[in-house]
C-alpha cells in the first residue's frame, strides 16, 4: 500500500504560523483566529492543493513561568477536536489531527471524542499522542509539577492499548438495526474491555461503534528513547526533527530497528520530519523575511524559551557566554529531546544569545528558504535519501507563507510527480498507505 509521492502535512503549532512572535507580524491574522472561517479558509487552501493533513498542536496551559510571557506570548488556541469537528463538515478529504495529552484525561473520553470525530469525516481523524512535560500545564489538574519522564511514558503506553481497545470493543457489522427483532446491534460482536493495569481501569465496551479507519490513526512526535520506543510500539505516523540527511539517515535507522524489535516493518510507520518553507523570489528577499522575523521576538523571551527547555533560569546570566552545565537526561522530567537539542547547541559552543535567538526563530526545524525550485530540490534530495515519507510544513506565518507554498512549490513537486495531484480514494489510512487496523477483541471473543 505503498505511495510513491510525499505525504504533506500543514502543521499548526500557534494559530497565526509557526515562528513564536508570528502575531506581531504585519501580514499576520488577528482576532478572527478564535472564528471558523479563519480555519475553513486554510482548510480550503490545503485540499486544493491536495495536502494530506491539519496536524493541530496543543498545549492544556498557558506558558507563564516568567511574566513576559503571558504578555507577549500567551499561546492561546481554540480546543481542537472542537474545531476538527467543525472542520469536518466543510472539507471532504483531508486528514484531521489533533494533538491531545495523555497525562490529564481519561482513555475513555479519548477514545470516544476521537471514534466520533473519525465518524464525523468518514474515517479522517488522527491522535497525536503527547506527554505534557510542562508544570503550568501539572497545575491545571492538582499537580505542583509535571509527571516524572519514565512514568508519563509508562502511563501514556498503557492509555494508548486502552484506548485501542476500546475502538475494536465493537466489531464491524456490530451495528443491526433491526426493527424486527428489536436487535440494535449484534450482542456477540460488542465486548468489554476489562482492563486492569497500574494506571488505568475501564470496563468497557465503548458507547461509539467502531471507526471507519478501525484504529484513527496514531501519530507521535517525541523523539526520546521512552518516546521512539511508544511510536515504534503503537504510532502509525511519527513527526520527527532532523537537521541533515545523515542526521535523518541515522534516525530512520534507529526506528527501524524499534519497529522489528515489535514484529513490524518500516511501511507500517511513516516519519514526516518537520521543516519551515519560505518561498523568496532571491536570495535577498529570503533574507529580508528572514530579519523581519527575528526582529519581532523580544530577547526576554528568548531566554526564557531556553530557561524553559533546560529548567534552569539563565536571566542573570551573560547572554554572550555558554550554557550552563546541563541536567542529565536520564533523570530529567522535562521535554528530553529539547534537552537533547540544547546539549548539541553547546557542545558547538554556542552562546545564550544564540541559542536563544535560534529557538525563538526556528526552533528545531530547519529554515527552508529560497526559490521554489530550491525548496522542492531540498525536499526532493531528503525524501529520495529514504529518511522521510514526506514532511510536516511548519509554515512560519499565516496564512501568507502556506499560500506561498501552495502556489509556489507544490506545482514544481507536481511536475517531478513527487506530490499528488489528486486524492486516493477512501480512509485518512487508505490515502497514506496505512492497513486498516485488525480488531483484537474479535479474536479473543
Amino acid at each position: 500500500m505503498n505511495r510513491e509521492s510525499m505525504i504533506l502535512g500543514a502543521f499548526f503549532f500557534n494559530p497565526q504560523g509557526d515562528h513564536r512572535m508570528s502575531w506581531r507580524h504585519p501580514r499576520a491574522p488577528g482576532e478572527e483566529i478564535f472564528d471558523l472561517q479563519y480555519y475553513r479558509d486554510v482548510a480550503a487552501l490545503a485540499e486544493s492543493a491536495c495536502l494530506d493533513a491539519l496536524f493541530i498542536a496543543d498545549h492544556v496551559a498557558m506558558w507563564d513561568t516568567f511574566e513576559s510571557n503571558v504578555a507577549h506570548y500567551a499561546n492561546a488556541r481554540l480546543e481542537p477536536i472542537t474545531l476538527l469537528s467543525a472542520l469536518s463538515a466543510v472539507t471532504r478529504d483531508l486528514g484531521l489531527i489533533s494533538t491531545l495529552s495523555a497525562s490529564f484525561s481519561e482513555p475513555y473520553n479519548v477514545a470516544r471524542m476521537f471514534a466520533s470525530l473519525d465518524h464525523l469525516s468518514h474515517g479522517r481523524a488522527a491522535w497525536n499522542v503527547v506527554t505534557s512535560s510542562m508544570d503550568e500545564e501539572a497545575m491545571n489538574f492538582g499537580r505542583d509539577s509535571t509527571l516524572e519522564h519514565a512514568h508519563r511514558y509508562e502511563r501514556a503506553t498503557e492509555y494508548v492499548e486502552v484506548v485501542k481497545a476500546l475502538w475494536d470493543s465493537w466489531e464491524d457489522g456490530a451495528v443491526l438495526l433491526d426493527r424486527k427483532s428489536g436487535l440494535f446491534a449484534d450482542p456477540g460482536k460488542v465486548h468489554r474491555v476489562e482492563h486492569s493495569g497500574r494506571h488505568f481501569s475501564v470496563r468497557g465496551p465503548l458507547n461509539v461503534p467502531r471507526p471507519p479507519q478501525g484504529h484513527p490513526i496514531i501519530v507521535q512526535a517525541g523523539s526520546s528513547g521512552d518516546g521512539k520506543n511508544l511510536a515504534a510500539r503503537h504510532a502509525d505516523m511519527h513527526f520527527s526533527m532532523c537537521r541533515s540527511i545523515e542526521e535523518g539517515l541515522a534516525y530512520r535507522k534507529d526506528l527501524n530497528e524499534r519497529l522489528r524489535q515489535y514484529g513490524r516493518t518500516q511501511e507500517s510507520l511513516k516519519i514526516l520530519p518537520g521543516i519551515q518553507p519560505v518561498l523568496a523570489a532571491s536570495q535577498a528577499e529570503a533574507e529580508e523575511k528572514r530579519e523581519l522575523l527575528e526582529s519581532l521576538v523580544p530577547e526576554r523571551m528568548g531566554v526564557d524559551l531556553v530557561s524553559s527547555w533546560c529548567q534552569v533560569d539563565l536571566s542573570k546570566m551573560p547572554l554572550d557566554g555558554p550554557l550552563p552545565d546541563l541536567p542529565d537526561e536520564e533523570t530529567y522530567d522535562g521535554q528530553r529531546s529539547n534537552l537533547a537539542r540544547l546539549k548539541s547547541f553547546k557542545e558547538h559552543n554556542m552562546t545564550i544569545r544564540e541559542v536563544a535567538r535560534l529557538l525563538t526563530n526556528s526552533g528545531a526545524a530547519p529554515v527552508v528558504a529560497g526559490t521554489a525550485v530550491q525548496i522542492a530540490d531540498f525536499m526532493e534530495e531528503w525524501f529520495k535519501a529514504g529518511l522521510c515519507d514526506g514532511f510536516n510544513l511548519m509554515f512560519p506565518v499565516l496564512v501568507e507563507d502556506m499560500f506561498d507554498f501552495v502556489h509556489g512549490v507544490v506545482p514544481e513537486l507536481q511536475r517531478r510527480g513527487l506530490a499528488q495531484t489528486s486524492y486516493r480514494p477512501g480512509t485518512l489510512r487508505d490515502k497514506l498507505g496505512l492497513i486498516r487496523s485488525p480488531n483484537s477483541l474479535a479474536v479473543r471473543f
